[in-house]
């Protein structure tokens, strides 16, 4: 009897907990789904993704379909709410952004920065540096336009949602290349740019004879975004003088005469023949020319602050390829020919761009300079005679005409010195208001799409030697400026004309005309009479005080 009661006892207990058991199922049966619409969801944060730049939403109308919404920008973090929902066969994915709902396909929803990017190839439409790495200047090697890249990566997504620069493979080279120069079909690549006419404007301009320059149609013409800095303006309106290193010591004699007299920008070198100071650059890359230094680096800082300190516009003038000491430091990066024998680095050397660039970039950052302003970016006057001579040697590893080789080092050295935060402007030939491309590759249009101002030289006696063309500085600086005015027309994103004007007593070689400062004048209007309102330079190689102190009323001048 006891066995039995005991075992009664027992199976009552296991009725009891079995009761128990699928009384709290049936709790959190409920609970899991009859409450389903209280239980709070957590969101995972999640990358919007695409080959563009920008992601198509959508939401739902009344009929339960898909309608577009708003573009979101590609890389925008965004809550997914775990909720997907499919049409015709396509799976999009419920997300929350800035306390709106949307969906999205499903494959624009990533975890990881990496992912974000979807591109896998990309052509070159414009001929391109490799850089070594996303950070700096190095050189890795060169691609032509019309090339198919491997996309591996990226650096960083601008505002827009596009890439700054690409981690692309080409061939056996693993590097960089900046995005806005490619383009997603070879088709694309291949194709030049003739918005109004532009390519048809320059593809078949050539001079009389060959220069061995190269093709106008050989060079790009897609416009070119111009930065503008914040708290550095580019400055639009010249009244500019130029000091060589050399006078640096008595700057507080020439900002006398500029403050009195409406300067609003002075011109130094930095380089030319000897460098203005040693730069570390330079001690890095060239001791021969770091040994040429003229002044203290605590000197030259000085009076350019001087000069940013009178509310003046600093300027540093670099001379590019006629470098005598850089080429001897570095004799593989020179022309070699039997048709000259001055030493010169060759346009088409990388090292010899890394080498200003980065000289440039230092001026920037160390001495505090508005604008950079390269001169003699070009081969040698005797380019010509060197291109029909059979032993000459220009170095031209990636197979570049003269005027592609200016023009890519001018797209790499804006690139750069862009980052920088200040301005690029580059000085040329008279000779290159003209329809053609010149025998040391200079091309004005090609030239002034890119950069930020272009100073060209029109100095009244280097017309020739046979014919006065300096007694008369009006007409002979209005005639060239109709050419250069012209060519500012030719292009999409010109650069702002500031010239040069002859501040030396002419000719050159007999003086015999004195240039007062009606003599200046008188140039300057001829500039703003053709259409050429950039304003002016004032060239005196010396960097006369005797001269500029004859000359400053001509500053004062309004010429609007």
């Amino acid at each position: 009897m006891n066995k039995r009661r005991k075992k009664r006892k027992l199976n009552i207990k296991k009725i009891i907990i079995v009761l128990i058991s699928f009384a709290l199922a049936v709790v959190i049966f409920f609970l899991l789904f009859k409450g389903a619409k209280n239980v709070v969801i957590v969101p995972k944060k999640m990358y919007l993704s695409s080959l563009e730049s920008t992601v198509i939403t959508y939401t739902l109308d009344e009929n339960d379909n898909l309608k577009e919404s708003d573009n979101l920008i590609r890389g925008t973090k965004v809550n997914y709410l775990k909720k997907d929902i499919d049409r015709d066969e396509k799976l999009y994915s419920k997300i929350e952004y800035q306390d709106k709902k949307y969906y999205v396909a499903k494959d624009s929803l990533v975890s990881e920065e990496k992912d974000i990017i979807k591109e896998k190839e990309k052509y070159v439409r414009t001929s391109s540096t490799i850089y070594d790495n996303e950070n700096d200047t190095k050189i890795k090697s060169f691609v032509k336009k019309g090339n198919k890249l491997e996309i591996i990566g990226y650096d960083k997504l601008l505002d827009n949602g596009n890439v700054n620069m690409y981690h692309i493979k080409y061939n056996e080279v693993d590097g960089w290349v900046f995005a806005k120069y490619l383009v997603n079909t070879e088709e694309e690549s291949k194709a030049n740019y003739n918005e109004n006419g532009i390519f048809d404007i320059h593809k078949d301009r050539k001079y009389s004879r060959e220069l061995y320059g190269g093709k106008a149609s050989n060079l790009d013409y897609y416009p070119y975004s111009k930065p503008e800095f914040k708290d550095n303006s580019l400055l639009k309106d010249a009244k500019a003088m130029y000091l060589n290193a050399g006078v640096i010591g008595s700057i507080d004699s020439y900002l006398n005469i500029a403050k009195e007299n409406g300067v609003n920008a002075i011109v130094v070198d930095i380089k030319d023949g000897a460098l203005a100071y040693p730069s570390e650059v330079a001690k890095k890359t060239s001791m021969t020319a770091y040994n040429t230094a003229i002044n203290s680096l605590e000197d030259y800082i000085s009076a350019i602050d001087k000069i940013k300190t009178a509310g003046i516009y600093a300027i540093g003038r670099i001379v590019v390829f006629n470098d005598v000491h850089y080429g001897k430091d570095h004799p593989d990066d020179c022309i070699t020919s039997t048709a000259s024998s001055q030493l010169w680095p060759s346009a088409y050397s990388r090292g010899a761009w890394e080498y200003n660039v980065n000289l440039a970039i230092e001026a920037a950052k160390v001495i505090g300079f508005n604008e950079i302003q390269f001169d003699y970016v070009r081969f040698p006057e005797q380019a010509y005679n060197m291109s029909l001579s059979g032993s000459t040697n220009f170095k031209n590893t990636y197979d570049e005409e003269k005027a592609e080789a200016v023009q890519n080092f001018l797209f790499y050295a804006a690139d750069q010195i862009h980052k920088a935060g200040v301005y690029l402007s580059v000085d040329v030939f008279g000779e290159c208001s003209s329809e053609y491309v010149t025998s040391y590759g200079q091309y004005w249009p090609a030239i002034s799409n890119i950069v930020d101002a272009i100073s060209s030289m029109p100095y009244t006696d280097h017309f020739g030697r046979t014919i006065d063309t300096w007694s008369n500085p009006y007409q002979t600086v209005y005639n060239w400026a109709l050419g250069a005015a012209k060519r500012q027309t030719e292009i999409p994103t010109p650069a702002v004309a500031r010239t040069w004007i002859t501040a030396y007593d002419t000719p050159f070689w007999n003086p015999k005309v004195i240039y007062d400062a009606n003599m200046i004048s008188k140039q300057v209007d001829a500039l703003y009479d053709a259409g050429l309102t950039g304003g002016f330079i004032t060239w005196n190689s010396a960097s006369s005080l005797a001269k500029y102190n004859q000359i400053k009323s001509a500053f004062a001048k309004n010429y609007e």
